[in-house]
């Protein structure tokens, strides 16, 4: 089972699909990351025009969400710098 993009830019194993592959992983990586409820999800879809039920969202978790984790997996293993940078200063004007 593979994630890769086929010559033309479609997923390859969401062949036959009633969905097309991006909006499959977007609900996956929504529930797994977030841990919300398939029907919360379901309307979080349904809101971005989506109309699919929770029980298919369910689904796809079970078949894309392993898969998904062995391919991250490397990356969450990898060295992570120490270093941070600041986003916004202070600075007091007297």
């Amino acid at each position: 089972m593979g994630f890769e993009h086929g010559g033309d830019g479609v997923m390859s194993d969401f062949g036959g699909r009633h969905f097309e592959g991006e909006i499959v992983l977007c609900a996956v990586r929504w529930y797994c990351r977030f841990g919300v409820t398939y029907r919360d999800l379901e309307q979080m879809m349904g809101e971005h025009g989506v109309l699919v039920d929770h029980s298919t969202i369910y689904r796809w978790v079970q078949r894309y969400a392993p898969e998904m984790e062995k391919r991250l997996r490397w990356q969450w293993r990898t060295l992570r710098s120490t270093s941070w940078r600041v986003d916004e200063t202070y600075v007091k004007v007297s």
